[in-house]
């Protein structure tokens, strides 16, 4: 049996950023605490969990005296870091800076008075973080029958959380422009006096990896797809292994796997989100080498 480790998956640079970040102050403070899960991935956060971080929540973050707080890739609002000021608390900001861009990008479109659109899931964190940058009035949809909830007579802009997938995001804009079409009654977009703006916020790297991990996925006879059960951009992923080799199966680590799963396979692929560790992927292909050792 051959086991290979997908060369294209694993930390984006942004996550591997945050990483370092964290690990820099913990070799110097030996604590630190993170506003929420630093990423999502269960058993890289014990990792860094037994190095000294410990993940808090925004009800804790006003006990916090004796050590600082990092603000994870995903982003804050802006009244997080208001507070955390009147707190006195230091906070480390180790937001991706694909993140702080877009945040950037929304606050000058909101400044200008557009309604501003999200593609994304709303009770996530770097959507958190963006619907903040509107003072909470951002509408996040996440499916084309969600367009309803936008007044298409006023100006409108819309953005996307990063690990969203692209044919979602232009169909929403497609079908935003048609519902604007239908609404003033002309037969092109050019014809409409609304002011309407899609801009693609995906990250490039992720979605760059849509192809990849097509390719990866049809080359082998079984996927084992690692990442954690919270991570959005694991789901997607995952979701499109899978729309390429129904063998392919989800797990957090590797004692999830089922020695069934390897049955007939001459090929075994294991691949990860953009917040599953190596050294994670690596542990699963050790365990597989050892899983079919036993059987033979």
């Amino acid at each position: 049996m051959r086991i290979t480790v997908d060369q294209n998956s694993g930390f984006c640079w942004g996550v591997v950023r945050t990483i370092d970040i964290a690990e820099q102050e913990l070799q110097d403070a030996k604590k630190l605490y993170s506003l929420g899960d630093i990423i999502h991935n269960p058993v890289e956060i014990d990792r860094l969990g037994k190095q000294g971080l410990k993940t808090i929540t925004y009800a804790e973050l006003e006990s916090i005296k004796d050590a600082k707080v990092l603000i994870r890739a995903h982003g804050e609002p802006p009244e997080t870091f208001r507070r955390a000021k009147e707190l006195g608390i230091e906070l480390i900001d180790a937001t991706c800076p694909v993140v702080t861009k877009v945040q950037e990008r929304i606050r000058k479109f909101y400044d200008k008075g557009y309604q501003i659109v999200i593609f994304g899931k709303k009770d996530h964190a770097e959507v958190i973080g963006l619907v903040g940058h509107t003072n909470g009035t951002a509408i996040v949809i996440k499916a084309l029958e969600e367009v309803y909830k936008l007044d298409v007579t006023k100006k409108t802009v819309l953005f996307s959380q990063t690990t969203m997938d692209k044919a979602t995001f232009y169909a929403l804009r497609d079908e935003i422009k048609s519902r604007i079409k239908a609404e003033f009654e002309v037969g092109s977009f050019e014809e409409m006096a609304i002011d309407f703006h899609a801009k693609d916020t995906i990250c490039g790297q992720v979605s760059g990896r849509d192809k990849k991990l097509r390719e990866f996925a049809h080359a082998n006879d079984v996927v084992i797809f690692v990442a954690g059960r919270k991570s959005s951009n694991g789901k997607v992923l995952y979701e499109i292994a899978k729309s390429e080799n129904p063998k392919t199966y989800f797990i957090e680590d590797e004692k999830e796997i089922q020695a069934e799963w390897l049955n007939g396979a001459d090929n075994v692929g294991i691949s990860g989100a953009t917040s599953t560790p190596q050294w994670l992927m690596d542990r699963v292909k050790t365990s597989i080498e050892e899983m079919v050792s036993v059987v033979t």
